[in-house]
């Protein structure tokens, strides 16, 4: 089905790309682009697991338009990696605890002394 806006519709092989890149990570990158004589988006290169971001800019032409996703692994001195796993798993977490009656949550230590448990549990 094309896309209102461009006429280009997008290759089923791209969204499952993609899902393999973002759930599984099997890719570090995936470079797409349009087929003009088909009308659509399709999957150009598909960069392995264990390939640079160098190899991810030798992959893009030079002189043409494309569309590129690239898995940037990083961890900061804050450790966001670990944040963000938390916060995208605490909702399913919290529900499998059936019964917890206060969620407090806390980036750090001071936001979870003794005075502000019993203020959130009362």
């Amino acid at each position: 089905m094309a896309n209102s806006a461009s006429g280009m519709a997008v290759d089923d092989e791209c969204k499952l790309r993609f899902m393999e890149l973002k759930a599984k990570r099997s890719h570090r990158f995936i470079v797409f682009k349009i087929e003009e004589k088909i009308q659509r988006v399709v999957v150009e290169t598909v960069g392995e697991s264990q390939q640079s971001y160098d190899d991810f800019s030798a992959s893009l032409p030079a002189d043409e338009c494309r569309y590129a996703v690239y898995d940037f692994d990083f961890t900061t001195d804050e450790n966001i990696r670990s944040k963000m796993l938390y916060a995208s798993s605490k909702d399913r977490f919290r529900r499998e605890l059936d019964g917890v009656q206060v969620e407090l949550q806390a980036t750090d230590p001071s936001e979870m002394s003794l005075d502000i448990v019993k203020e959130r549990a009362f």
